[in-house]
């Protein structure tokens, strides 16, 4: 049996607070070739998750709150928001979202020590897991990279964690 405890939760927290990228995952799936793969993704609030999609092969992907916050945003082909949801563990608002295949999409962290159980399709190929859209800076442009999430959320009018806390 896998528990998770919020022990558990706050030392996968933890690696996202001390990481570069301010993020982490813990998988619970042993090998990529897993038809089901299941992790703990912790994001702090600045880090950046490209916008993609999943498909060829064609993949479904559950994100549920645990801890924290997070808005998950949907785009269309071009780059506009199309949907949103803002996930809050606290707040007991937005519980989990289901993000179809062929569907661009990302996330931003709001909190702090947010962390998501997420569910998706498998088997995990590292090449043809994500398709990445070109409208959308690269995780490497970290500058621009931030400025597309303030962007995102200024357009959704959300405040940051570092806007509420003012």
């Amino acid at each position: 049996m896998l528990k998770i405890t919020e022990d558990f939760i706050r030392q996968v927290s933890d690696k996202a607070k001390a990481s570069p990228r301010k993020r982490a995952n813990y998988n619970f799936h042993k090998i990529d070739s897993e038809l089901l793969q299941r992790m703990l993704n912790a994001a702090e609030p600045g880090t950046y998750i490209q916008p993609h999609k999943h498909e060829d092969p064609d993949k479904t992907e559950v994100f549920i709150i645990l801890k924290g916050s997070v808005v998950v945003i949907e785009f269309d082909e071009d780059g506009n928001i199309i949907d949103h949801f803002v996930l809050d563990a606290a707040l007991r608002m937005g519980m989990a979202v289901e993000i179809p295949p062929r569907k661009w999409h990302s996330f931003i962290a709001l909190k702090p020590g947010s962390v998501l159980y997420e569910v998706k399709d498998g088997p995990y190929d590292r090449d043809a897991d994500k398709k990445f859209a070109a409208w959308a800076p690269a995780e490497s442009s970290r500058s621009a990279a931030l400025e597309f999430n303030e962007k995102v959320l200024a357009k959704l009018n959300i405040k940051t964690f570092k806007e509420a806390r003012a």
